[in-house]
């Protein structure tokens, strides 16, 4: 980061730059070696291409390009009329060299303007660039313009016009999140149902609104552009993945819909274990505001690592950034470090929700809660388990990373002719990864609950909570298993509109971003918004569950052991079993009557 900061420079992408160095809208200091560099070009905030229309070598776009205070937006058709745009408006749209008054005489004025005619052109939101307005040059210039440009350029240019969009996303994410919150919260059967409705709705439009688009670009291409061609391939693939995954939660929504009642009650037990340290339900709001520092970080960094070069001085004084090959690449080391540090942080909060959550049930006396539970857990975690949350959160990226080389392989081999026994292998390997990734997910948070508990390291932790579930399992596993599903489908539903939201506002300007990237980044930050908002309650059931095997393994119910938990809890788990048993013997009873044993004869 201190490296790319130091030879990068996110300004010249942010604000666009000239030919001679100069970075428009600032005050720039001077490049050696290049006589029209280090000029004050605070007025001059709108990049224009001299001969955006008239001049392309060898499909490469001229890059001659000036700061200039505004574009011209009406057509020039000789020298007199751009030097009288020059003095009217203060936009010099012939080399700095050159005077304003010398226009017309110089005879230099050829080579050092723009050629005739200078088409009528408007401030784009990309980087504040002159982009011409007649259909003809306009088709021209996008095409030579954006083609040239290489993928990290295009990625870049895509997440920087797009930030206004990416920004008001975020904060629609958090009010989705805060509304899930709060249905959560006051959960009934009533808004249960509303709520899978939600879900179902939802998803079928987002899949809906997906192939329509990919229907819209395959008939609408009118500028044969990359940028157009990779955002269909994004699309075509967007909608092939939300078709499966919607049909995938779509029958699970239908195998659980009977399950509606105990999710209630299992939700009513959770807000009791809240109502004893209420705060917790600020404590996404911290993690939020911490996630915003840390995503808006990474993505300078990036902007950085984008911009990474240094300055040669080329033929008639003009400057080149050549790239540093080296650091240009560090895009993927910084990619592990967006997913490890925010699932650190994510770490903290599980954490000191389940530090708080052990306080407040191995409390012998109910009605007399301990004081400030969550700053006690806040401290502990501080001061004694770093290294634990960083140990767990560094699993989740160490364990990704073979998923992502599996993927890569699988897809690079797919161009070449192999067996049916390979790709087969690739895809056990990568489900194999995937069911190991969402394994040690819901092993790290027993884990944090476990060093809550006893105070361990994470090693230990692990295998204490492992060992505790293992005999356990038959108590609250299905219980949990419908809990943590219906939290969600709450992320689902916050990640589903906030993505239809960032279809429709990406799609206006598709010709000129690749925004299929920004989308990504969206649906990523709005999932962790909405996880970093939910998981409060997964958090809370899965430590209440752990407290209450550890409760199970310590105690007996007697006078001199009695339990720590609830009857209203414990009264719960008890109707749940009952009702797992009783399903389990009727399935039992339905098999044998498959298999045609055990029949019983039909009275008449």
């Amino acid at each position: 980061m201190g490296y790319s900061v130091v030879a990068g420079a996110a300004g010249r992408l942010l604000f666009g730059y000239d030919s001679f160095g100069n970075v428009c809208g600032k005050k720039n200091s001077p490049v050696e070696g290049a006589p029209l560099s280090g000029q004050d070009m605070t007025l001059k905030k709108h990049v224009f291409f001299m001969n955006s229309c008239n001049q392309v070598k060898g499909m490469r776009l001229d890059r001659t390009a000036l700061c200039v205070s505004s574009c011209p937006e009406e057509q020039l058709d000789s020298l007199e009329e751009v030097q009288l745009f020059a003095n009217t408006s203060g936009s010099f749209l012939c080399v700095y060299s050159l005077n304003s008054s010398n226009y017309t005489h110089s005879p230099k004025a050829d080579s050092l303007c723009p050629r005739l005619p200078v088409p009528p052109s408007k401030s784009f939101p990309l980087f504040n660039r002159c982009i011409p307005q007649t259909p003809e040059c306009y088709s021209l210039f996008a095409s030579v313009w954006i083609n040239d440009g290489d993928t990290l350029h295009r990625i870049l240019s895509g997440i920087m016009s797009g930030r206004d969009t990416i920004l008001g996303l975020c904060i629609l994410t958090l009010a989705l999140s805060l509304a899930m919150m709060f249905t959560f919260r006051f959960i009934t059967t009533l808004l249960v149902n509303i709520f899978i409705s939600l879900v179902i709705l939802g998803l079928l439009f987002v899949c809906g609104v997906l192939w329509w688009l990919y229907y819209d670009y395959t008939n609408d291409l009118s500028i044969e552009l990359d940028t157009e061609r990779e955002n269909m391939k994004c699309v075509l693939g967007f909608a092939i993945v939300s078709t499966g995954i919607t049909a995938v939660l779509l029958v699970l929504i239908f195998v659980l819909r009977k399950r509606i009642k105990l999710t209630v009650e299992l939700f009513q037990i959770t807000n009791k274990a809240i109502s004893s340290a209420p705060f917790l339900l600020f404590q996404p709001l911290w993690t939020f505001a911490i996630l915003i520092f840390f995503w808006v970080l990474w993505v300078a960094v990036l902007l950085s690592l984008g911009t990474a070069g240094a300055a040669q001085v080329m033929e008639g004084g003009q400057v080149e950034y050549k790239p540093l090959s080296g650091i240009r690449y560090m895009w993927s080391y910084h990619l592990i470090g967006l997913i490890w540090t925010s699932e650190f942080i994510l770490a903290c909060q599980q954490m000191t929700i389940a530090g708080a959550v052990v306080t407040c049930y191995f409390n012998r006396s109910k009605n007399d809660p301990p004081d400030r539970p969550i700053l006690s857990s806040l401290s502990i975690l501080f001061f004694y388990h770093q290294g634990t949350v960083v140990k767990g959160s560094f699993l989740i990226p160490v364990v990704r990373l073979p998923r992502i080389i599996v993927m890569y392989m699988q897809n690079a081999l797919k161009e070449q002719q192999h067996g049916a026994l390979s790709r087969y292998l690739f895809r056990c390997c990568y489900s194999c990864f995937w069911c190991l990734d969402k394994y040690l997910l819901h092993l790290n948070q027993n884990a944090y609950t476990t060093t809550a508990i006893n105070g361990t390291d994470f090693c230990t932790s692990a295998k204490d909570a492992f060992k505790i579930l293992s005999k356990n399992s038959s108590h609250f596993t299905s219980i949990n298993c419908f809990g943590d599903f219906i939290i969600f489908l709450g992320k689902v539903l916050v990640v589903c509109f906030t993505v239809f939201g960032g279809l429709m506002a990406f799609n206006y300007n598709r010709a000129f971003q690749v925004w299929a990237v920004p989308l990504l980044l969206v649906a990523f930050f709005a999932y962790l918004v909405a996880h970093s908002f939910l998981s409060v309650f997964e958090t809370v059931l899965d430590a209440l569950f752990l407290c209450f095997a550890v409760d199970l393994e310590t105690n007996d119910g007697s006078s001199e052991k009695p339990y720590f938990m609830d009857q209203e809890f414990l009264s719960f788990v008890k109707r749940s079993n009952k009702l797992n048993n009783a399903r389990a013997r009727q399935d039992e009873h339905s098999l044998r009557n498959d298999e045609g044993t055990e029949l019983q004869a039909i009275a008449r």
